[in-house]
């Protein structure tokens, strides 16, 4: 199913501060690198025949290429970010800016959310991470903005920042959807809530978590996660999912993967893409407003 992102080229890509356990600002980082990882993330979208919107990165915002952490859209409504480290204070009223900007119907938050890296839409349900990132205030404010029913999940372990680092939704059929997370991630409370709800679910093991192999983006069938993550890989395709491996180890250097490249525009009420076209606001270089849309392969 094709499927509409939003991400943000890695122009400006550093770790230059730890906010998570992954980040040393001591390490080399390899920019270009970070890029070329991107880039592959991104024509892969493409070639799977989905629509990807670029924003602008933003200078002295190095996370912003975690555009998952931006925003959060249902139904065609953006719950815009409020983060909790003022270090990435101004990612929010960027993304927010650009949904308002496209046309969208942007609310922005009243309480610390990461967008859809505690906020995860599965089936007709929100899975809605807290206990590291966002505030549990923040899973009201979504219940009452989106209508949907919110599920709150605790996390405990600080390498599982936000919940897109320890769960994936797999697919939306049913009240719920279908999932694969890492037990280890969760409180005793919310590994029994997640049992009742996905008795079929697929199990990380921590090797798998450990290299973010639950920061993966499925479209319901194709699941797209760090290649570093090979049991999981092989979980997925006996379970008949099909796996995508892409290499985004220079980007782990900040804690991030695929899913927190790529925030999912729902319920479009802007300016409506056509399938399979990759729509750029920006050339690749990261300036000026060039709009154009390039074929996927």
């Amino acid at each position: 199913m094709s499927r509409r992102y939003l991400m943000c080229r890695p122009t400006y890509f550093a770790v230059d501060y730890a906010i998570n356990p992954w980040m040393d600002p001591t390490a080399p980082v390899d920019a270009e690198r970070a890029v070329a990882q991107w880039t592959t993330l991104y024509e892969l979208y493409l070639s799977l025949g989905h629509t990807v919107d670029l924003i602008d990165p933003v200078p002295g915002l190095p996370d912003m290429v975690f555009a998952a952490n931006g925003a959060t859209v249902v139904d065609g409504r953006v719950y815009g970010a409020q983060f909790r480290h003022p270090e990435r204070a101004d990612e929010g009223p960027a993304y927010l800016e650009w949904f308002a900007r496209n046309g969208f119907d942007v609310h922005a938050a009243k309480n610390v959310n990461e967008g859809e890296g505690d906020l995860l839409l599965a089936g007709s349900v929100i899975l809605a991470g807290t206990g590291l990132r966002t505030e549990h205030a923040a899973h009201a404010e979504a219940q009452e903005l989106f209508g949907r029913p919110v599920i709150t999940l605790q996390l405990v372990d600080p390498r599982y920042y936000h919940l897109d680092t320890a769960l994936t939704v797999l697919e939306h059929t049913g009240t719920a959807g279908n999932v694969a997370y890492y037990p280890g991630a969760f409180s005793p409370g919310s590994q029994e809530v997640l049992r009742r709800l996905y008795p079929d679910a697929v199990l990380a093991t921590a090797e798998d978590a450990a290299v973010l192999g639950l920061n993966a983006v499925s479209d319901g069938h194709r699941v797209v996660l760090p290649s570093a993550a090979t049991r999981l890989a092989r979980e997925l395709a006996s379970k008949g999912f099909q796996p995508v491996p892409v290499d985004v180890s220079e980007l782990h250097k900040a804690g991030g993967g695929p899913k927190c490249c790529t925030l999912e525009v729902r319920g479009v009420t802007g300016p409506e893409r056509s399938g399979g076209a990759g729509h750029q606001e920006t050339q690749d270089s990261g300036q000026g407003t060039d709009e154009r849309s390039e074929e996927g392969s």
